[in-house]
């Protein structure tokens, strides 16, 4: 976008050059200004809530905004928001002040309407969120905070295990000081029941709180239980999609790259998951997680299977560690057992399923349970529904990461009006579903690492009433990762002494 110096009440100022009717004004790219001049708050202004509201602790674009370019100018020129560059150069090339991709390979250039420039440089890394360009300013509120209701009291009447009241005592005492803690979990150990304390001191103390997850479907799980639990108190989930983006909440949940679109909101900050893809690769995911956080803050990181970094940083206790090693039920986790599957790939070449599996699948539907069967590829995935479709007669689905209509399947497989659902690896991990058996088709493939298969597992023997599900991993070969994760269920199994 371009924009035009002027002096405004004896100051000198910027504004978009639509907004001005003046040709005597050069009008440049917003990148042109090395300093943009925060003009003082006016307090006779009468800002508008709604839009202090969206921008509070957030960066975002013009675009992203429910309000007119000559609305937000009013707002900048009282000193109620804020222009930042998105897009700056550096020693080394340029730096996104979005997501803080430093990655020449990441950059790239287009010719813009907006700045008249053939050659605007813009961010690939993030540009899923919407193109921050060289043009393109962030916008931030720098008015006055938003104040959050008073009552936060949680409603929850279950009760918690030894091992989850330990972790959630830990959390709540640590809300309200700096540091980071971390709550190593077996999967269906109950951690969002842990946190349940812990937020609610957070939310009365008057803090903003984020429980931000690698998955949009742990968002669309655990948002409407904690809107549940906190009847009283504003929750917004955000992920692409998300029709609550505008939304002003004090407990957010959201995926983590949509905290790319925020700066300084949150006093706690829960990562589920610490140890998944893509978290655990993208430093620019980690790096958007320490911007979306206040100077003073605390960050408390969920996992079942944390990193060797981690583990080895509450071996030398640098990191705070509180561990729940069994289910809140009680009972075992689930022990896969390995089963040969034979030539499993050309097997699927020549249309026809493994006989193991064939034998197991069609055991499956007299049982009346429901099953998930995890595949490495979406390729695979196409091959194997289509096969299990003419040899059963049940409501049989598949769902993977680029699927449109993938909340809806999710949700129809909890509603059990599928019975049998084959998925890629996106649904390892936050999934609840009663009275299920797990499949991994082809689990000597690369993809299905130690502790995505340990994740896997624990989609199985989650219900109080359930909690012995069976979990196969149907191979062409023993591979390491199998032998792993095995390992590392009967080991935690052993350590709980159960």
């Amino acid at each position: 976008m371009r924009f035009v110096s002027l002096f405004l009440n004896n100051r000198l100022t910027i504004a978009p050059e639509t907004l001005v009717n003046d040709s005597s004004l050069e009008a440049v790219s917003f990148s042109e200004f090395s300093v943009v001049e925060q003009p003082p708050l006016n307090p006779t202004f009468q800002y508008d809530e709604k839009l202090q509201q969206i921008l509070y602790g957030k960066k975002l674009l013009f675009d992203e905004i429910s309000f007119t370019v000559d609305q937000i100018q009013k707002h900048y020129e009282n000193g109620y928001v804020k222009y930042s560059t998105g897009i700056s150069k550096t020693s080394n090339g340029y730096l996104c002040s979005r997501c803080g991709n430093e990655k020449i390979r990441l950059f790239a250039v287009f010719s813009c309407f907006r700045c008249k420039n053939d050659n605007c440089v813009y961010c690939r890394n993030c540009i899923m969120m919407g193109r921050v360009s060289e043009c393109t300013p962030l916008i931030s509120w720098s008015g006055p905070e938003v104040r959050w209701p008073d009552e936060n009291n949680l409603f929850w009447n279950g009760e918690l295990s030894i091992g989850q009241q330990l972790a959630s005592q830990k959390f709540a005492d640590n809300i309200g000081s700096d540091g980071e803690l971390l709550i190593w979990a077996v999967c269906g150990a109950g951690k969002t029941e842990v946190l349940f304390k812990g937020i609610e001191k957070a939310l009365n103390l008057g803090l903003r709180v984020c429980i931000a997850t690698p998955r949009t479907d742990v968002v669309l799980e655990l948002a409407p239980r904690l809107k549940a639990v906190f009847p009283n108190t504003k929750v917004a989930s955000y992920y692409g999609g998300s029709e609550e983006r505008e939304t002003p909440a004090q407990l957010v949940i959201s995926t983590t790259h949509q905290l790319y679109r925020f700066k300084q909101a949150f006093n706690v900050m829960i990562v589920d998951e610490v140890d998944a893809f893509p978290y655990s690769y993208d430093k620019t995911l980690q790096h958007a997680v320490s911007l979306a956080v206040t100077p003073k803050h605390f960050l408390l990181y969920l996992s079942a299977t944390p990193s060797r970094t981690m583990k080895k940083a509450t071996q030398k206790g640098t990191l705070q560690c509180g561990k729940i090693l069994k289910r809140f039920h009680g009972f075992p986790l689930p022990v896969p057992k390995m089963v040969w599957g034979g030539e499993w790939k050309k097997r699927l070449e020549r249309g026809k399923l493994p006989a193991p599996f064939l034998k197991w699948l069609k055991a499956q539907v007299e049982s009346g349970r429901r099953a998930m069967i995890f595949v490495s590829s979406v390729s695979v995935l196409e091959k194997l529904t289509e096969l299990i479709k003419k040899e059963i007669d049940l409501p049989v689905d598949s769902v993977h990461a680029e699927d449109p209509l993938r909340k809806e399947k999710v949700s129809q497989f909890r509603n059990e009006d599928i019975q049998l659902l084959v998925t890629t690896t996106i649904l390892e991990r936050g999934v609840t579903v009663p009275y299920l058996d797990v499949a991994v088709f082809g689990a000597d493939h690369d993809v299905f690492t130690e502790s995505a298969l340990v994740q896997i597992a624990g989609r199985a023997g989650r219900s109080k009433d359930d909690h012995d599900g069976e979990v196969l991993l149907f191979h062409y070969g023993k591979s390491l990762s199998m032998i792993q994760a095995i390992n590392h269920i009967k080991s935690m199994n052993k350590e709980a002494g159960i």
